[in-house]
């Protein structure tokens, strides 16, 4: 039997790795290798490997016990008991001590790369069947914002294992007609930004209501992006002009919506998140200027060129630094 790789730092990854690692981490590696060189600021970080989540499932007959709740499923046994029934099972297998190992070294050279220990990172599941053309499934595995510390960590990382099998997961791989035991989970591990502190939001390369191409839509919330990617807040809406943006005389920011920005997502006192109410002059102001809005215009053209399709990424500011990134891509699915 070959070499089991379980962990792969975004430097070696590309979109080539949705096998390995899924759409969302193997995007994260394109974004690093291909585009940082042209300006796209990525925060750094690694992934868990389909090999990894393969191992856990070899472990203890655990392949063949998700095996015999999917049949109860088929036999007319509620979802939601089948599927707490998976995440209870998944949840009580003890972490490969191989895999623990590497995510912990992976982690702590992370921590060195930036200079501190502990640091906060974003821990993400990543689907091998997500962001292909056939189906999307995106937003059906759990994250976790601002986990800090190796024990934080290796739970988050179990935690979206689990995940696999909520109970949306499942039905909607029943309905597609995927074989649930081939799909795995990867698990991307990414520092945070601190748009705790700032904001964060979503970015269509074209019009997601009309399908327009020549514009690119930015929502923007205050605090951290969950707030948007739910749904839970009504955010700042800025629409480029892309040809406006060829010319650097012109201003291609040709519409602004000031949103309600109600609510906001912020570091938790000990620890991942709570969802704050804003003040009124957060509501009342920008989260964006028009210069920061042609910044990340700029760089989701450059993004959809690479892909060749329309884009939907995610982007977020630090609150400490003032610097843009980009935390995640997909093609657009709307």
């Amino acid at each position: 039997m070959g070499h089991t790789r379980r962990i792969a730092p975004f430097t070696e990854l590309g979109r080539g790795d949705i096998s390995r690692v899924g759409g969302k981490n193997a995007s994260l590696g394109e974004l690093t290798r291909r585009l940082t060189a042209a300006g796209l600021c990525v925060p750094p970080g690694f992934a868990t490997t389909a090999d990894a989540y393969e191992e856990l499932l070899d472990g203890h007959g655990l392949r063949t016990r998700i095996q015999e709740q999917l049949d109860r499923l088929h036999d007319g046994v509620a979802l939601e008991d089948v599927g707490a029934g998976i995440r209870s099972m998944i949840m009580g297998e003890a972490l490969p001590e191989p895999l623990t190992t590497e995510i912990i070294m992976a982690y702590e050279d992370l921590g060195r790369e930036l200079g501190r220990s502990d640091p906060e990172v974003a821990v993400r599941s990543s689907a091998t069947a997500e962001d292909l053309p056939e189906a999307s499934f995106a937003g059906q595995q759990d994250t976790y914002l601002n986990v800090s510390g190796a024990v934080q960590l290796l739970d988050a990382v179990h935690r979206c294992f689990a995940s696999l099998y909520t109970d949306r997961a499942i039905d909607y791989r029943e309905r597609m007609g995927f074989d649930h035991l081939q799909v795995a989970l990867s698990v991307g591990v990414q520092v945070m930004v601190r748009s705790d502190l700032a904001g964060a939001g979503v970015i269509f390369t074209l019009d997601p209501e009309s399908g327009f191409p020549n514009v690119v839509v930015v929502s923007a919330a205050w605090g951290l992006g969950e707030t948007v990617v739910s749904g839970q807040t009504d955010p700042d809406e800025y629409t480029v002009f892309k040809p406006g943006l060829k010319d650097p005389a012109l201003n291609p920011v040709i519409d602004v919506r000031i949103g309600a920005k109600r609510r906001k997502a912020v570091y938790a006192e000990h620890g991942l998140t709570d969802t704050v109410d804003t003040t009124p002059e957060e509501q009342a102001r920008r989260v964006l200027t028009d210069a920061e809005v042609r910044q990340l215009a700029e760089w989701a053209v450059a993004v959809e060129d690479h892909y060749g399709c329309p884009m939907d990424l995610e982007w977020a500011k630090d609150g400490i630094t003032g610097d843009l990134a980009i935390v995640q891509v997909r093609p657009e699915t709307v």
